[in-house]
C-alpha cells in the first residue's frame, strides 16, 4: 500500500506522541515504590520467669446486689438488664405519697418558727415604743394627780374639814395609781430594751429542731430511690413495677465493668512462685485477634477444698466502644503466669505484635547498615511467652530474631515481606512505648 504525502505528514506526529508515551511508561513503571515511614524499637533480651498456661474466666472488678433499706411498693423501675447506669443514677423508686404530705406539714410549720424567731431578733417596732412610752406618762401624770390630791386631803382632815374616810380614799387611789405607773415603766423599759438572749436562743433552738425534722423526713423519702452505687452495667433485676419489697430485699444487680478480673485457679506448686502486681498476658477465646495485658491483682490464701487450688485474680483494663465492654463477665480466658525459673529471653513492645487469630508475627526491618534509616520488612512467625510491663517474650523456632534488631511498633498496618521502610523514629526499647 502507497502512502501519500499528505498522509505521510499526518501519521509521522502521532507516531512520535505513541513513542513518547511508551518511554514515559516505562520510565514511570521502572521507578522504584515509595518507602513507607515506620516507628520501630529495639529487641531486647533480659532474664525472665517460664510461664504455666492456666485456664480463667472473666468476671467484673466489682459487684453490688443493690438492695431497698425501707418497705415500699415499686412504683417506677427505671432501668433494664444491661443497660449502662452512672454512679448515683436511679435504678427505682418506691412510693412516698405520704411522706410528701409530712413533709408539707414540717416545712411549714418550721416557717412559722422562723418568724417567731425573726419577731423575737428584730424587736418592737417604733410604734410598739412609743405606745408603751405614752402609757407610761399618762400613767405618770395620774400618779402625781393622786400624790397631790392625797396631800390636800391631809391637809383638809388636820382642819376637820373631812373625815378620815375621805383621806383613805385618796390614799388607795395614789397607791393604785403609784403601782399603775411602774407597771406602765416596766413595759416601756421592757420594748426598748427586746427580748431577752434567753428566749431568742428558745427560739432558735425550735427552728433546728423543726430544720433536723425536716431533713430527718427528706432523707426517708431519698430511701425510698433506689441508685446505682457506682459507674457499671445492670446485670439482673430482681423486682418489679407494682410489687412489694421490703427493707434489705434485692432490687438490682450492678457490676463494673471498667476493670475486670480474670480469675484462675493455679495448684499450690505454682501459686508459691506468684506475687502481686506481676504482669501476666491474658488470651480471651473469643477474641483471638486480640492481646490484653494484666497484673496479678489478688492471691487468695484459701484453697478451694475439692480441687486444691488458690484462686488468682488477675487485673486487665477493659476497652470500651459504641457496643459496649470489650470483655464480658463470663468470657473463657487462658493466662500464662511466670511460676517456673528465670530464663534469658528476646522481649518486643506489645504494639510490636501482628495477631491473625491463632497465628503471631512481628515484622522487623533489615537495614542496609548500622546507621542506615532505609531498610526492608521481614515477616517472622513467633509464639508469646511471658509479659514484663508492656513487653511481650517472642519465642521464634528457627532462631531468627536477636537483640538488638528493629522491630515495627506504628506503621505495621499492610506491609508485606520484603516491603522497602523508613526509620522515622525509634522509641525506649525499656518500655515499649
Amino acid at each position: 500500500m502507497r502512502f501519500g504525502a499528505r498522509s505521510l505528514s499526518r501519521r509521522v506526529p502521532l507516531a512520535i506522541c505513541i513513542l513518547a508515551a511508551s518511554h514515559a511508561t516505562d520510565t514511570t513503571s521502572a521507578q522504584p515504590p515509595k518507602s513507607t515511614s515506620v516507628v520501630v524499637s529495639t529487641i531486647v533480651e533480659r532474664e525472665v520467669m517460664s510461664t504455666q498456661r492456666t485456664v480463667g474466666t472473666v468476671i467484673p472488678a466489682r459487684k453490688s446486689t443493690v438492695g431497698s433499706a425501707v418497705d415500699g411498693r415499686v412504683i417506677q423501675f427505671l432501668v433494664n438488664e444491661g443497660d449502662e447506669v452512672e454512679k448515683g443514677q436511679e435504678l427505682a423508686k418506691l412510693q412516698t405519697d405520704r411522706l410528701e404530705i409530712e413533709l408539707a406539714v414540717a416545712q411549714a410549720e418550721l416557717k412559722i418558727r422562723e418568724a417567731e424567731r425573726d419577731e423575737l431578733k428584730n424587736g418592737s417596732r417604733p410604734e410598739e415604743k412609743d405606745e408603751a412610752k405614752a402609757r407610761m406618762l399618762s400613767a405618770e401624770a395620774i400618779m402625781k394627780n393622786t400624790a397631790s390630791k392625797l396631800e390636800r386631803a391631809e391637809l383638809l382632815y388636820e382642819r376637820k374639814v373631812i373625815n378620815q374616810d375621805d383621806v383613805d380614799d385618796a390614799r388607795e387611789k395614789a397607791i393604785a395609781a403609784r403601782q399603775i405607773h411602774l407597771a406602765f415603766e416596766a413595759v416601756h423599759k421592757r420594748v426598748t430594751a427586746g427580748p431577752r438572749a434567753e428566749k431568742i436562743a428558745q427560739a432558735e433552738a425550735a427552728v433546728d429542731l423543726q430544720k433536723q425534722q425536716v431533713n430527718l423526713i427528706k432523707d426517708t423519702i431519698g430511701r425510698h430511690t433506689i441508685v446505682a452505687p457506682f459507674k457499671g452495667y445492670v446485670a439482673a433485676e430482681f423486682t418489679e413495677e407494682g410489687e412489694w419489697v421490703g427493707k434489705g430485699d434485692a432490687v438490682a444487680e450492678v457490676i463494673q465493668l471498667s476493670e475486670v478480673d480474670v480469675q484462675a485457679h493455679v495448684l499450690g506448686s505454682a501459686v508459691a512462685h506468684l506475687r502481686r502486681e506481676a504482669s501476666v498476658r491474658v488470651q480471651i477465646s473469643a477474641l483471638p485477634d486480640e492481646l490484653f495485658l494484666g497484673t496479678i491483682e489478688q492471691i487468695v490464701p484459701q484453697a478451694e477444698v475439692r480441687s486444691r487450688t488458690f484462686p488468682v485474680n488477675i487485673r486487665v483494663k477493659n476497652p470500651t466502644s459504641e457496643s459496649g465492654p470489650t470483655l464480658k463477665a463470663g468470657m473463657l480466658a487462658h493466662v500464662d503466669l511466670p511460676t517456673g525459673p528465670r530464663q534469658r529471653a528476646l522481649l518486643v513492645s506489645k504494639d510490636a505484635l501482628i495477631l491473625d487469630r491463632n497465628k503471631r508475627s512481628v515484622l522487623i526491618v533489615e537495614t542496609k547498615s548500622k546507621n542506615s534509616k532505609e531498610g526492608t520488612v521481614r515477616s517472622i512467625w513467633v509464639e508469646l511467652g511471658v509479659a514484663e510491663g508492656t513487653l511481650i517474650q517472642v519465642i521464634d523456632v528457627q532462631s531468627r530474631l536477636r537483640k538488638g534488631q528493629y522491630v515495627i511498633v506504628r506503621g505495621n498496618e499492610r506491609l508485606k515481606d520484603g516491603q522497602s521502610v523508613t526509620i522515622t523514629e525509634i522509641v525506649s526499647e525499656k518500655t515499649g512505648k
